[in-house]
Formats: C-alpha cells, sequence, structure tokens
C-alpha cells in the first residue's frame, strides 16, 4: 500500500510503501537528496509509522545519485531514538547503487543500536530474505534447549 510520496526541488524523491504481505515498511529514495530533503523523508517516515506499529524497515538507497546527506548525528540522536519508541526493531538497509557505500557505511555505526538491529546490503533481494528471517519465530527445539538444560533434564 503507497503511503505517500515526497519530490524535492533538487530532483529527489522518496515514497514510503507499508506493504502488508510482507509485514514491513519500504523506503524507496531516488535521485539528488540533500541535507534538507532526507530530513524531511526522516521525518516523514516517524509521522506515518507510529500508526502501524511496524517493526521493519527497508530503506532502500539504490537509485540515489550523488552525495547523500551528511546528518549522520541526527540519525543517532534524534530519527533512531524515535523510530525505536514507535516500535521499529529492524532496519534493512540497502546502499547507494556503484558506490557500495553512503553515510552508514562510511561512519562506524554498530550493527546493534538499542533493540534496533541494523545491516547493510548491497540489492534489494538479500535484504528482504533477512528481513523475512527475521520475522521467523524461533523453532521450538531452540526455545525448549535453555529450558531444559537448565532443569537437568536429559
Amino acid at each position: 500500500m503507497h503511503l505517500n510520496s515526497l519530490v524535492f526541488q533538487t530532483g529527489g524523491q522518496c515514497h514510503l510503501f507499508y506493504e502488508k504481505a510482507e509485514g514491513w515498511l519500504r523506503a524507496t529514495w531516488a535521485g539528488h537528496v540533500g541535507t534538507e530533503e532526507a530530513l524531511r523523508g526522516g521525518h516523514n517516515y516517524l509521522q506515518q509509522v507510529g500508526p502501524l506499529h511496524c517493526l521493519y524497515l527497508l530503506n532502500d538507497n539504490l537509485a540515489l545519485r550523488g552525495p547523500w546527506f551528511d546528518s549522520l548525528e541526527w540519525l543517532r540522536s534524534v530519527w533512531l531514538p524515535q523510530a525505536q519508541l514507535l516500535g521499529l526493531r529492524y532496519v534493512a538497509h540497502v546502499v547507494q547503487a556503484n558506490t557500495r557505500s553512503d553515510i552508514l557505511t562510511l561512519h562506524s555505526l554498530p550493527s546493534q543500536i538499542g533493540e534496533l538491529e541494523l545491516q547493510l546490503f548491497d540489492d534489494v533481494a538479500s535484504a528482504e530474505d533477512w528481513l523475512r528471517r527475521c520475522q521467523q519465530p524461533l523453532s521450538g527445539a531452540t526455545r525448549l534447549a535453555p529450558f531444559t538444560l537448565k532443569m537437568g533434564s536429559k
């Protein structure tokens, strides 16, 4: 379900979708996006995600062109805490095509940030696979093993 689109004066765009069958939100960025536009897109996500209570985000930067915005501190200190409060727990971040990097790969951002897990990908299919694996419950045997061992049963 298409939630909304932002089209920026720079020619960049950000489209936000809720993919109910997959159980995640997908933010797709394209064109040139500067700092001001990226902040608008980030705030847009925060406004949309609250009512959906979605744990998963696929952030797709493949179609970005030019430099990505430079506000890692804003992501770390403002956006991530707010997203976590709204329930976000898993972010699959697809880096910009042909660069193999963007703001998240150029800085040492840990893969576990509080209760949120962040993974970086070069392609969308791998990101989708990872989000699907994150949604899989632990098997019964895996859940019972610690209990069985703790009780000393064989």
